[in-house]
């Protein structure tokens, strides 16, 4: 037989005129994947096993010897699917909304926890108070309230500031600069 001798056509041409019965053993399974295309592959890559390990002295048939290594091939492939058919991924599509967006599992177990976040910054305004109340002067204390629009305040520009101070721009961005990196520090 060519086969044996390591004809490479042989082989080509044992396994293009195998293919059928891949795809008849294929469809014995078909029921178990959604995706045949997976099978007839998987399939003849056991096709392609049997032509390479085939022995005419052991198996006088070929076809049944091939039928047998595209089943255990097939077998093999979905006991391997098994182990993670349970599997579920928090980012599988599960639903849609009413716009016809995809919902996933973790769309639904999500939340958006901001506590740690809403704790911190209510903290660090408390100290912001206590130092604007404590350690600033009554100008200081007046130009980055205004400027910031603390206490409920609306926030004014330095032109508005300075205006009303009667001084000028200049001074009073330098105050405020300076005023900040105070706080930033005491922060």
């Amino acid at each position: 037989m060519a086969l044996a001798g390591g004809d490479r056509s042989a082989r080509q041409k044992l396994i293009e005129h195998n293919l059928r019965l891949v795809a008849h053993v294929s469809k014995k399974y078909g029921a178990a994947v959604p995706d045949t295309d997976d099978l007839i592959s998987v399939g003849t890559i056991g096709l392609i096993k049997a032509v390479d390990t085939f022995r005419p002295e052991k198996s006088p048939k070929f076809s049944s010897y091939a039928a047998t290594c595209i089943q255990n091939e097939i077998l093999m492939y979905l006991r391997g699917g098994k182990k993670s058919a349970l599997d579920i991924s928090v980012n599988e599509p599960i639903d849609t909304d009413r716009n016809g967006n995809v919902l996933t599992l973790m769309d639904i177990i999500a939340v958006d926890d901001t506590i740690s976040d809403d704790i911190d910054t209510a903290i660090k305004c408390e100290k912001l108070r206590k130092i604007v109340r404590e350690e600033l002067d009554d100008t200081e204390r007046r130009i980055i309230t205004e400027r910031y629009g603390l206490n409920g305040r609306k926030p004014l520009t330095q032109r508005e500031i300075a205006a009303e101070l009667h001084i000028s721009r200049s001074y009073v961005s330098r105050i405020e600069k300076r005023i900040l990196e105070r706080i930033r520090s005491m922060l």
